[in-house]
């Protein structure tokens, strides 16, 4: 460009000094041509000079560090680590650096050694005190409350009962009114007694207690924390091998049937198009339709319990499918809320329904006295019932074949068991009025 440039204007310029007379033309060529014959030799060399630029693309190797292996356990520790406070980013199941910071905030809180990973002790207090507390309902949101410490409080709480500390419960007081006996009619005694979560007063026209007691229900969550905690500082889940007291095993394998039920009701309600509270409205009406089915379990044999629940059954005229759906949601709805006669009752009509393998929980319900009373004779029935249904299709923990031996040995270590009567023939039921989720369409 310089050089087209510098050629106009010297060849602009010799025109202008060129004189007009014919005479001195000649020499104006020569010069002109010498002139422009110079520039486009200097323009010839220049180019001569230019190195031609060539570009080429190359592809880089880069290195990633590997992923971290994402874990249901990992997924766990997050949920739980968020809950309370401590930030531990989404919820991916991969324990990173933001993971282990909240891992350190969390044991800095407790008073532990500060090292971004938890040992087994502080993984199943996080663990078991995040199920608990979701599982607590209104209970959990009165201790939040009343804690100057908030959500993160609960673990303190919590980890004060475990170790046999006062308990951390919130609840209302109830005034319930005790009428004397005959004799003295005109004497009334009022007492203030306090309730757990669920447990309700007696009506007025209960019989009268001459001792002055009121039982207060067990809290099975709470047994199950307990459980929890003794099973890891005893090194693991009791096995055949090790089982010394049948008691213990069968309370530990109580505690992971519960899990698992929580677990795979969870699972089939989120598939259904129905919020959290018309969910625990349907599972109010199983537990108050199988109240007396419940409380026949602490008083009849197996068969005559599910002769009745089977009328009962019939007379709903839910379609199968959709009963035993519900019936395994609000399963484990009573179990999370620590409802037991929805959980309990639940049960009940998934035997009814030929899944036997539920029957476990009615043997575990009667010999640790969870929701009915302790009944170590009637137990064993029920055991059989479950491990007969286990044996063809595992309801819980069905990883573990030993696990049927372990139940098995136990339950007969605990009681000598009794002879179950005939089956008569079920008579439906008038129409029952028990919503079912429609999982058939």
């Amino acid at each position: 460009m310089i050089s087209k440039t510098l050629l106009s204007t010297t060849i602009a310029a010799s025109l202008v000094i060129l004189p007009a007379t014919r005479a001195a033309a000649d020499a104006g060529d020569f010069v002109a041509g010498a002139i422009v014959g110079a520039i486009v030799n200097h323009a010839a060399r220049n180019n001569r000079g230019t190195t031609k630029k060539v570009y080429r693309s190359t592809k880089r190797k880069t290195y990633s560090k590997p992923r971290i292996p994402a874990t249901q356990t990992g997924r766990q520790i997050q949920s739980s680590l968020n809950y309370f406070g401590f930030n531990a980013g989404s919820v991916d199941g991969q324990l990173g650096r933001k993971s282990r910071d909240a891992i350190s905030q969390y044991q800095a809180y407790l008073g532990y050694p500060v090292t971004g990973q938890l040992s087994s002790f502080e993984q199943d207090l996080l663990i078991n005190s995040y199920n608990r507390a979701q599982a607590g309902g209104y209970v959990t949101q009165q201790q939040v409350a009343a804690n100057p410490e908030g959500v993160r409080g609960l673990l303190k709480v919590y980890r004060t009962e475990m170790a046999g500390g006062a308990p951390g419960i919130v609840t209302a007081p109830q005034t319930t009114v005790v009428v004397a006996p005959a004799a003295a009619a005109t004497t009334t005694t009022t007492t203030t007694v306090t309730a757990m979560a669920g447990d309700e007063a007696p009506k007025s026209d209960a019989l009268p207690n001459l001792f002055g007691g009121t039982t207060t229900r067990a809290s099975l969550a709470s047994h199950c924390n307990t459980v929890s905690l003794l099973t890891n500082t005893n090194g693991g889940f009791t096995t055949v091998g090790t089982m010394t007291d049948p008691n213990v095993a069968l309370n530990e394998q109580f505690c992971l049937a519960r899990t698992y039920a929580i677990a795979e009701g969870e699972s089939l309600a989120q598939g259904l198009g129905a919020t959290p509270e018309q969910i625990a409205s349907h599972c109010d009406a199983y537990g108050e339709q199988m109240k007396p089915h419940v409380a026949a379990l602490s008083l009849k044999d197996r068969d005559s319990v599910v002769r009745d629940v089977s009328g009962f059954v019939l007379g709903t005229g839910i379609p199968t499918q959709d009963l035993a759906a519900t019936a395994k949601v609000c399963l484990s709805v009573g179990y999370r809320t620590d409802d037991l006669d929805v959980a309990i009752g639940s049960a009940l009509i998934l035997v009814t329904l030929g899944e036997t393998g539920y029957g476990e929980l009615m043997g575990h319900h009667l010999s640790q006295g969870f929701g009915a009373s302790k009944r170590n004779d009637l137990a064993l029935a029920w055991y059989e019932t479950g491990l007969d249904g286990a044996t063809t299709q595992a309801v819980f923990a069905p990883g573990q074949p030993e696990r049927l031996e372990l139940l098995r040995e136990a339950s007969f270590a605990l009681q000598n068991g009794g002879q179950a009567s005939a089956t008569p023939q079920v008579v439906p039921q008038k129409a029952a009025t028990l919503p079912a989720f429609s999982v058939s369409q």
